[in-house]
């Protein structure tokens, strides 16, 4: 067991939510920050999903464990509430400048014992450390999408990270049901993404450049590797907005690619499953 006993999530989107419900799963009392009322709005309708999908995909999920950790979230736009948490895991916008600057105003409110973690897929921890003000609590805690099903959390610090935070948000990390991937120095996309960024982008740099259907690729991929799911159909679990910031910030091959997901799909309201319909439609 760890030394954590109150969390705080920032961000309620798509992964926020999970890793916010997946902690008041296993018994956490949850704070889940937005910037304002109408996210808020919308992180309600996610945990009340999560709950329907735990009663069904999550060992005793039904017997009432759901409906139990959803209330032990309580919402707020107040960063302050949030910022006193043992353990505050930031999962806003993949943006440098507005992680830096939640960092700042986050440094300034939280209680010295506080551990910061970062959920970002493509920063490292050392591109946020100084931001924080406490470069020795700070490190990079990543889940994966539809975390009570694919339950890894990447742990990773940067040369300044206490090796004692490090050790205690990895048994944290064990103890809302993870499966802890300690990772021994900083890498750009961890285990996780440095294998899988390559294969989706290499997707929709087919499908944007016109060599093949989308529905073709994902087959491709499902028939020649046995995988169940081909990388659109990934992208779509995880949601188009996420690739899309990550393209947006890339050289000119990604910026192309962005705006054919901007134009095609986001434009048009099709962001994934969570919204019924992406590159497939699941209504």
């Amino acid at each position: 067991m760890s030394d954590i006993t109150t969390v705080a999530v920032l961000g309620t989107g798509v992964l926020g939510s999970q890793i916010a419900f997946q902690t008041a799963y296993n018994g956490f009392p949850v704070i889940a920050y937005d910037i304002d009322d109408a996210a808020l709005d919308a992180a309600k309708e996610r945990f009340s999903r999560l709950v329907a999908t735990y009663r069904v995909e999550v060992p005793g999920g039904a017997r009432g464990r759901a409906d139990e950790a959803l209330a032990r979230i309580t919402t707020t736009s107040d960063l302050a509430e949030a910022a006193q948490a043992d353990l505050v895991i930031e999962a806003i916008p993949e943006i440098a400048d507005l992680k830096r600057s939640t960092y700042e105003k986050l440094g300034k409110l939280a209680p010295e014992h506080t551990i910061f973690a970062t959920n970002s897929s493509t920063l490292l921890p050392s591109d946020l450390a100084a931001s924080t003000g406490r470069p020795d609590r700070f490190l990079a805690l990543h889940f994966a999408n539809r975390v009570w099903k694919f339950n890894t959390a990447e742990i990773m610090g940067t040369p300044e990270t206490s090796p004692e935070v490090f050790d205690q948000v990895v048994r944290f990390a064990g103890d809302i049901g993870m499966v802890p991937i300690p990772i021994h120095k900083e890498k750009a996309g961890y285990v996780l993404n440095t294998l899988l960024v390559p294969l989706l982008n290499a997707a929709m740099g087919l499908a944007a450049g016109g060599y093949a259907e989308v529905e073709d690729i994902d087959w491709t991929w499902r028939i020649a590797t046995g995988a169940p799911l081909g990388p659109f159909q990934i992208l779509d679990v995880i949601g188009l907005n996420t690739p899309y910031n990550i393209l947006t910030h890339g050289p000119e091959g990604d910026l192309e690619i962005a705006a054919w997901l901007k134009e095609n799909y986001i434009d048009k309201g099709k962001m994934g499953v969570t919204t019924g319909e992406g590159f497939y439609s699941y209504a």
